[in-house]
C-alpha cells in the first residue's frame, strides 16, 4: 500500500456526509440525515463508521481572530542548530504548549527546519512571543518571521475529489 493511502472506500453517500459536516460540523444528525439523502439511523452508523475508521478525527468551532483581537498573523521559519532526533523532539515538546502557535510542520526546501503558523495580537505581544518563548528553546539558532497582510484564502476543508 502507498504511504498515505487509505484502506476505506467511499461511495457517494460518504462523500456527502464528509462534505457537509466539513461545511457545517453542527449540524445534527437529522439535518445531516436529510441533506445527504438518508434516514436518520443509516446516516448516524455511517458517520460512526467514519469516525471509528479514524476519518473523521472531531469536530471544532471555528471562531473570528480579529473579534477575539488576534489580528496579527505570523509565519516563523526556525533553524536548529543541531540535527539529532532528541534535539527536534525536545522542540516539539515546548511547541505544543504554545497557545499561539497553530500549526507547526518539520520542513525541507528551506533554510529553516520547522515553519510555524502563530496567531498573536499585536507587534507587541509577537516581540515577547519571539523573545522570551521561541528563542529560549533549547536548540533553536535562526528565526525568520513573515507577517501575514491579508488572508486571500484560509480554509479547513480538505479536497474530497481525490477520494478512492
Amino acid at each position: 500500500m502507498t504511504p498515505g493511502k487509505t484502506i476505506h472506500k467511499f461511495d457517494r453517500i460518504d462523500r456527502r456526509i464528509l462534505s457537509a459536516l466539513q461545511d457545517n460540523a453542527s449540524l445534527t444528525n437529522q439535518q445531516l440525515a436529510e441533506q445527504v439523502g438518508l434516514s436518520a439511523s443509516p446516516c448516524l452508523r455511517r458517520v460512526r463508521a467514519l469516525e471509528e475508521a479514524g476519518i473523521i478525527l472531531g469536530r471544532v468551532t471555528l471562531l473570528d481572530r480579529k473579534k477575539l483581537g488576534l489580528s496579527l498573523t505570523v509565519i516563523i521559519l526556525i533553524s536548529m542548530d543541531r540535527h539529532t532526533p532528541e534535539r527536534f523532539e525536545a522542540f516539539v515538546k515546548q511547541i505544543e504548549v504554545l497557545e499561539e502557535v497553530q500549526e507547526c510542520y518539520l520542513i525541507t526546501g528551506q533554510e529553516a527546519d520547522y515553519m510555524l503558523k502563530v496567531a498573536i495580537p499585536d507587534m507587541d505581544h509577537y516581540q515577547d512571543f519571539l523573545l522570551n518563548k521561541i528563542t529560549r528553546i533549547p536548540g533553536v539558532s535562526g528565526v525568520h518571521s513573515s507577517f501575514v497582510l491579508q488572508r486571500v484564502l484560509d480554509r479547513t476543508s480538505l479536497p474530497l475529489s481525490y477520494l478512492p
